[in-house]
């Protein structure tokens, strides 16, 4: 089992979990692995992040569809919640928000089926997502919600190490390797601690680790 240190915010039930060591995604090596498993399960963390993203789109954007990634429904919900009960709704054409999520094909597309289509065709779409990293997730995401139609609204996540898309859209999100002062991100034909001949500590990805040793 990975040993992981909670630190406390400012904000009640908002908390940044972290383990230090060599973990790899499929294409990023990372000294740090952000463990977010509560965060997306339970009720009271997952309101604590909707509650400190909610502020950067309350009163100033257009959300109908909330388009969730790495299993973030929990909390595209609570976000949802939150926005229109903050008077959100207001500025929303159609009263209320749809939480949805992509479906991946075995291509790693992302597509959305004919039933799902009308809450992405001509909707304001929030992405929310764990983390913003390499961005090809959310860069899939991006493109698959302007294929159907959608407008993008913004993007949202826990843990970003960028302020901006590729494609110059503002991300937000509760933590950036600020919070964690010696954070580092490599690519994986790239990594020094690789070079280094450390070993990999951890496989990881949006859904939490495996422990190689």
């Amino acid at each position: 089992m990975l040993k992981t240190s909670k630190h406390a915010t400012k904000r009640k039930n908002l908390y940044l979990r972290v383990a230090g060591g060599h973990f790899a995604t499929n294409d990023r090596h990372s000294n740090y692995y952000i463990d977010v498993a509560a965060q997306k399960a339970r009720l009271s963390e997952a309101k604590a992040v909707a509650e400190e993203l909610g502020t950067y789109f309350l009163h100033s954007t257009v959300v109908d569809t909330i388009l969730c990634l790495d299993g973030m429904e929990v909390i595209g919900t609570c976000l949802a919640d939150k926005l229109t009960k903050e008077n959100f709704a207001s500025i929303n054409a159609h009263n209320t928000i749809y939480v949805t999520a992509p479906e991946t094909t075995y291509s790693n597309q992302l597509l959305f089926r004919d039933n799902i289509v009308p809450m992405i065709k001509g909707k304001h779409v929030l992405i929310l997502a764990v983390s913003y990293s390499s961005g090809k997730t959310i860069e899939a995401a991006v493109d698959a919600v302007k294929y159907y139609g959608g407008f993008i609204s913004g993007i949202a996540a826990i843990f970003s190490t960028v302020d901006e898309s590729k494609g110059g859209i503002p991300v937000h999100s509760c933590f950036n390797p600020d919070f964690l002062g010696d954070y580092k991100n490599y690519p994986s034909h790239d990594c020094p601690m690789c070079k280094a001949g450390e070993k990999i500590n951890a496989l990881i990805n949006c859904h939490g680790y495996s422990m190689l040793e």
